[in-house]
């Protein structure tokens, strides 16, 4: 328990036209700026699936590592990412079981200027690749 890992990327404007092609999510917050100005957000935001995204990247590639797959997540998004922001998921170990190949972990995405934009819990499975 405490092992830690986490994984970077900048996100870019094609994220959102990558994600919009996959989820179908046209929302005007991610295209209009006219809209995106008059909200919250006072400009373009990505989709909150492109920002938990990393978090995948996080637990298939460095902990717990290859093989594994969410069972159950609790996020809740703090702040907007925008085109152009770096962010970095990072997940920490807070329990595992002994009977199953199952991890507990706090998770969190936090942009480059320090901003929280995303935090919770999620539970893995990790699947013996037999390699």
């Amino acid at each position: 328990m405490g092992d830690t890992a986490e994984l970077s990327r900048r996100v870019s404007a094609e994220d959102i036209v990558r994600f919009t092609e996959i989820s179908g999510d046209r929302n005007p917050l991610h295209y209009d700026p006219e809209a995106a100005a008059a909200s919250r957000f006072g400009e373009i935001v990505v989709q909150g699936g492109v920002t938990s995204a990393i978090l995948n990247a996080v637990v298939a590639e460095r902990l717990p590592g290859p093989g594994t797959v969410f069972l159950n997540v609790t996020w809740d998004f703090r702040a907007p990412v925008r085109p152009g922001d770096t962010i970095t998921g990072r997940v920490e170990v807070t329990a595992v079981r002994d009977d199953k190949p199952i991890t507990e972990l706090r998770t969190s995405v936090v942009r480059d200027d320090g901003t929280v934009v995303l935090e919770g819990t999620a539970v893995t499975w990790t699947m013996d690749l037999g390699g």
